[in-house]
């Protein structure tokens, strides 16, 4: 459907690009911007003065719960969910069951995506059969299959040496390996940050270095192999300086950082309360300053939701007993938006991380507004406010920023070119 979208103010990082302009859409892509082509008739006029019209957000790690955890959330529902909070491309990562270690569960979960209709998915392939840090797994059918990245999640590799040959094989075939720093035997029995909140409450503590000791081996490897590697979910200011001066070395590396992490500290864990159990854990106030550093400066170019749906009983066990994650999908960008608000970044740059960063890290054709390409396009209003959880898509209710006012309201989510979502 010929689309017409008039009077927004157009923000594309990726060309710099930053005016009122008017945006015409067809077959599924931008056809122009600014003069409407010759003999163009729009069926669907979206009056936008006083919106932003951004490249639609590309989140790096939203876990769909399928094939296998149906309970948790499905396919169709979290998609939708993440084209509410503005996504219009996300990655899944490969802890299904089973495990997305063959081409035949990458095209069960394409297959079910494009029949959702929702957000384009881009899958995340295991790097070892069954995630179990032993054999690799069939890396270059899962690619042909559509899988655009492989990582291990936070399981470890049975020994040094079959990381290292992993790294070695993935970097021949040029493929991107994404890389949670996470020491497991550091981390062994603990369920929140090491420091006084986990004393004073009596919380088995995860130390600092259980991702540092991870990340320099992890540094060192990488500049052994010269595998492109991702380095995701980090949560140390200390981790996002050693990112900073391996760039600085010239290594092929790239970050993110979950959102909630830029905004939560290990203070929440004061209520014990089971929406802030998160792995790997929510550190200090000190940690916070230095990740929202590094994703000024441009350390980090990604900010991903990590998005962890579960079921209601998942929480309801004692803090420890309880399974980690937050469900966050649906409020990227108005959560992204409180970093606006706070004075640490400028709208365009905020965009940039949620949309051109993430896709340049795992080379995704996503996060660009420019002729000729995909009309994948995110029309918000920063003037307007969200009540989280006023509408709720995901399965998984696990947030603890429901009921909360966030600056920003997603009005319309257009992927190809089609309203995928409408407040």
């Amino acid at each position: 459907m010929p689309i017409e979208i008039l009077g927004a103010r157009l923000i594309d990082p990726a060309s710099g690009r930053d005016e009122v302009t008017d945006i015409y859409c067809a077959d599924g892509k931008i056809l122009a911007i600014g003069q409407a082509p010759a003999g163009f008739t729009a069926q669907q006029s979206i009056q936008a003065q006083g919106l932003v019209a951004a490249p639609g957000l590309v989140d790096l790690s939203v876990a769909l719960r399928e094939p296998g955890y149906s309970r948790k959330g499905n396919i169709s529902s979290e998609t939708l969910a993440a084209t509410a909070g503005g996504i219009t491309s996300l990655c899944c990562p490969p802890q299904t069951r089973p495990v997305l270690d063959t081409a035949a569960v990458a095209d069960l979960i394409l297959d079910r995506a494009r029949e959702s209709g929702h957000a384009k998915v881009f899958p995340i392939g295991a790097l070892t059969r069954g995630l179990a840090g032993e054999q690799l797994a069939e890396l270059v059918a899962l690619r042909e299959a559509g899988c655009v990245a492989f990582g291990n999640g936070l399981a470890n590799f049975a020994d040094h040496r079959s990381l290292r040959r992993a790294l070695e094989y993935a970097a021949t075939f040029d493929l991107t390996v994404i890389i949670h720093p996470l020491d497991r035997d550091l981390a062994e029995g603990g369920i929140a940050h090491e420091g006084p909140a986990a004393a004073f409450l009596g919380l088995a503590g995860i130390p600092e270095t259980a991702e540092t000791v991870a990340l320099a081996r992890d540094l060192l490897l990488v500049e052994q192999s010269g595998v492109r590697a991702h380095f995701s979910q980090l949560t140390t200011a200390r981790g996002a300086q050693m990112i900073a001066e391996a760039q600085a070395r010239g290594l092929p590396v790239t970050a993110d950082v979950a959102m909630y992490q830029l905004i939560l500290t290990d203070e929440a864990l004061h209520g014990f309360s089971s929406l802030y159990h998160v792995q790997p854990p929510l550190r200090s106030a000190a940690d916070r300053e230095g990740l929202r550093a590094a994703v000024k400066s441009g350390v980090i170019t990604a900010i991903s939701s990590h998005h962890q749906p579960h079921e209601v009983d998942a929480k309801l066990a004692p803090f420890a007993e309880t399974e980690p994650g937050i469900s966050s999908a649906e409020l990227l960008l108005p959560l992204a938006m409180t970093l606006v608000e706070d004075g640490l970044l400028d709208l365009p740059t905020l965009i940039a991380r949620l949309s051109s960063g993430p896709a340049a890290a795992l080379r995704l054709p996503a996060g660009r507004l420019a002729e000729d390409l995909p009309a994948d396009i995110l029309l918000f209003d920063p003037k307007r406010s969200t009540l989280a959880g006023e509408t709720w898509y995901s399965k998984g209710r696990n947030c603890p920023f429901i009921g909360h006012c966030l600056p920003g309201m997603v009005r319309y989510t257009l992927v190809d070119g089609r309203v995928s979502y409408q407040a």
